[in-house]
């Protein structure tokens, strides 16, 4: 059985120094990003696992339903992956589906409306995805969620987070 060693939401996937520093981790032979869009286009597909295998990983690219289907049948087989997609929505499916992930990293996430905060210096959250956060934490046993745009940033606790949101 294999397992998600680091859960990483960014919407850039996989890029530059921070994906080659973080496949270092200890235990990680692959990663897997998650992304229905580049799962359906073959040439970003070809790139993603291009911009992943220069770490040296095996880089496997899943859209949503296959990541159930390859979680359910295999259990990800013997691969220990840092787990990518661009959104807290989508981990908080793949975690209540059964995906088992002990720590999740938020990195980077954009503004997408005037109801987003900037919580973080790369992270803007809206109370569903910090409200979703917490039961991730409380209700699926994630201990471990922190905000953390490069392994050399100090990171930030997802309860600093919570409190912007009143939670």
């Amino acid at each position: 059985m294999g397992k998600v060693v680091l859960g990483r939401v960014d919407e850039r996937l996989i890029h530059g120094q921070v994906m080659i520093t973080l496949s270092q981790k200890d235990g990680v032979n692959s990663i897997f990003v998650v992304d229905d869009v580049v799962y359906n286009e073959t040439f970003m597909k070809d790139l993603y696992k291009s911009a992943g295998n220069r770490t040296g990983k095996k880089t496997i690219v899943l859209n949503e339903q296959r990541a159930f289907y390859y979680w359910d049948k295999y259990k990800f087989k013997d691969y220990n992956c840092i787990l990518v997609a661009k959104s807290i929505d989508v981990f908080y499916k793949l975690i209540k589906h059964g995906v088992e992930v002990c720590e999740l990293n938020v990195g980077g996430i954009a503004k997408k409306d005037e109801n987003d905060l900037l919580v973080t210096k790369s992270v803007y959250l809206n109370k569903e995805d910090a409200k979703k956060l917490k039961e991730l934490r409380e209700d699926y046993k994630i201990d471990n969620i922190y905000f953390q745009a490069t392994p050399s940033a100090p990171k930030s606790s997802l309860d600093e987070v919570l409190k912007n949101f009143g939670l």
